[in-house]
């Protein structure tokens, strides 16, 4: 791996434990074992520049996974499994790690650059379940409002998992959100529960 590529996994590590603000240029240069000299030849836009492209990779990761989870599958039973998929970073982090978008979201002072990166990447997300729902034959405008919905509380139950220390408000509300879709879809609940 380039020293690039360290960069940028290791700003989306530090983001996702300490936020922008909290993830300066030494705890880069340590956690990545990577020179100053490399930080700017890679970004000469500095932290903020890096901060924006880790965004963007965490970003697009997170999409082309939402993408492949959802292709094809009952949208209800893939946001069953949605607790799953954040209880053991949640777990093995101590409850410290949450989603770097969301650092990136709430860091506009430090990185105007990924704070907007960080609301593309929610519209992106926004969509990619918007288009399944719809092709589950739900309305468009109620696809769209659906889809906030559920980016807005699984993001949510992440920061209330880490606040509180357990994962059971993800757990709740990933199944709220099962038995949700699966109203709007003509599913019945119990095929939603894994």
């Amino acid at each position: 791996m380039g020293a690039r590529d360290r960069l940028i996994d290791s700003a989306i590590a530090l983001m996702r434990c300490n936020g922008i603000a909290g993830t300066g240029i030494s705890q880069l240069l340590e956690h990545s074992g990577i020179s100053r000299r490399s930080i700017y030849l890679n970004f000469p836009g500095g932290k903020s520049e890096l901060v924006a492209e880790a965004t963007r990779t965490a970003g697009q990761a997170s999409s082309a996974l939402m993408r492949a989870l959802t292709s094809g599958a009952d949208l209800a039973n893939v946001i069953s499994a949605f607790p799953g998929m954040w209880r053991e970073g949640l777990l093995t982090s101590d409850f410290r790690a949450g989603c770097p978008i969301v650092a990136a979201a709430l860091g506009r002072s430090e990185s105007p650059e990924a704070a907007d990166v960080a609301g593309e990447t929610f519209t992106e997300w926004e969509s990619i379940l918007a288009d399944r729902l719809e092709a589950e034959a739900v309305a468009p405008e109620t696809a769209k409002s659906l889809a906030t919905t559920i980016v807005a509380a699984v993001e949510g139950a992440v920061i209330m998992s880490a606040a509180t220390r357990t994962t059971a408000p993800l757990e709740r509300a990933a199944q709220q959100l099962s038995e949700l879709v699966a109203l709007h879809t003509g599913k019945r609940a119990a095929e939603t529960r894994a």
